[in-house]
């Protein structure tokens, strides 16, 4: 049986009954992050019958159109795939009932399904969240989980409604954050573990035993979708803090900082607590200390190392190349 809010060490998966049906399923969701999920689900002993998955959308300097990964697993596995423009749409919903799913599993589906389409499934749709909830509901939880310096964080399985991420909870696991995790790093982590607990789960949904927690009133947390203007770099804040932002930011959407009015992306830095230590000064927030190896940047309290740089139009590169190239001699000031 699941229990809610415990994490998947203490879990133990239902024994499944000679005569128990597999739960008939249609996967929605649409970027990298929900593979693990859908492999396990098309691994278990449940039914997989279709996917539902955002639209072609064009990427790449060429901007052609692309399929979703999601779509392109299904393809590769001969498994139908719908991509609704919006899930509201009649005909969507008319194959959905025809289809008959037991149950919808979605992570990061990208689009809010209508009371129309969550009536569907007996058992209706179940997100796999990348937090633990309260906390963090919203588009973006690893990333603000980040910028704001959990030590803990995690993912839930929950009932969609119509308001966003409060439904009950089935179930949690837990994940350490460390201190060099970029967002990319954590969502890895998390999109396997919770993969197991998605199907864990449905297995206990088949099995009878499932039980839903409402959520409690306390600890609630929003996470919006993080913006350009989010992935700017204060330099003026402690190092601390540019440290989170840049980690939270990478790789998506990136973050930034300018240099004579021109924008330039930034991976993730360390911090130098005694520049004196490899024979540069403590420079001011924003400004430069350059030497043949080491580009520094200073804060709101201690210095940071630069790691890999990006300018505009060109590839990314290890700091000191990047200095090199532009013949920064020091003394210049990030965020100007």
């Amino acid at each position: 049986m699941v229990q809610p809010g415990r994490p998947a060490g203490h879990q133990t998966e239902p024994v499944r009954a000679a005569w128990d049906d597999p739960l008939k399923l249609v996967f929605a969701g649409t970027p990298e992050p929900a593979l693990p999920a859908l492999r396990a689900i098309q691994a278990s002993a449940h039914d997989l019958v279709a996917v539902v998955t955002r639209p072609d959308a064009p990427a790449g300097r060429g901007r052609q159109a692309h399929r979703s990964p999601v779509a392109t697993f299904a393809d590769e596995l001969g498994i139908e795939v719908l991509s609704p423009r919006r899930p509201s749409e009649p005909e969507f919903q008319e194959h959905l009932r025809a289809l008959a799913p037991d149950c919808i599993p979605v992570v990061a589906y990208g689009a809010l399904i209508p009371r129309s389409a969550l009536d569907i499934p007996k058992h209706g749709w179940l997100n796999l969240h990348f937090s633990l909830l309260p906390a963090w509901r919203g588009a973006a939880p690893v990333q603000h989980s980040l910028l704001h310096g959990d030590d803990i964080t995690g993912a839930s399985v929950f009932t969609i409604e119509e308001s966003l991420d409060t439904g009950p909870v089935y179930g949690t696991v837990t994940e350490q954050v460390t201190a060099g995790d970029t967002s990319g790093d954590l969502l890895a982590r998390l999109s396997l573990s919770g993969a197991k607990l998605l199907v864990a789960v449905l297995d206990a949904i088949e099995a009878g035993t499932a039980v839903a927690v409402p959520q409690p009133a306390d600890g609630v947390s929003l996470a919006p979708k993080i913006s350009v203007d989010d992935a700017r770099v204060r330099w003026e804040e402690p190092a601390r803090a540019v440290d989170r932002r840049i980690r939270a930011c990478t790789p998506a959407p990136g973050a930034w900082t300018t240099l004579g009015g021109h924008r330039v992306k930034l991976g993730p830095v360390k911090p130098v607590y005694q520049p004196a230590v490899i024979g540069l000064k403590q420079p001011a927030p924003g400004e430069l200390v350059v030497s043949k190896k080491h580009v520094l940047v200073g804060t709101g309290t201690t210095a940071l190392e630069l790691g890999e740089v990006q300018a505009e139009g060109k590839r990314a590169m290890p700091a000191a190349d990047w200095a090199r190239g532009l013949r920064l001699n020091g003394g210049e000031v990030l965020g100007r």
